[in-house]
């Protein structure tokens, strides 16, 4: 099975004990240990100062995509294509596409604010 990446929100959602489609995509990726998580992801869920323990020493034992060379003037250049189209794109989320988008893996998401990332730059999202 292919590692998947998950963004923030759907992985918070996860560990809130929400039960919906990605959080369920989640938790088979996780039980065949194919979860990879983008550095943004990894810097915001260990933002949390309420985090517990437990799952705070679950969130750092996974495995982070690393990032390629190139990857900051890359994902610059998309940020400034998608603003200049008029379309929202925040810094952590330009980050965690083009880190998906390198890595060539899918990425679990909740969010619409990808779906720019899908159709002008080939992401791929649950």
């Amino acid at each position: 099975m292919k590692k998947i990446a998950v963004d923030s929100s759907v992985f918070i959602s996860y560990l809130q004990g929400n039960n919906t489609k990605n959080t369920s995509f989640v938790e088979l990726a996780l039980s065949h240990k194919n979860i990879v998580l983008p550095p943004v992801v990894m810097s915001e869920l260990l933002s949390d100062s309420k985090v517990p323990d437990a799952v705070l020493k679950m969130i750092v034992a996974l495995p982070m995509i690393e990032i390629k060379a190139g990857y900051w003037r890359r994902a610059g250049e998309m940020r400034s294509k998608l603003i200049a189209k008029k379309f929202k794109a925040r810094l952590a989320d330009v980050l965690i596409a083009q880190s998906c988008i390198d890595a060539d893996l899918t990425l679990i998401c909740n969010d619409n604010d990808f779906r720019h990332f899908v159709k002008y730059f080939g992401l791929q999202i649950l």
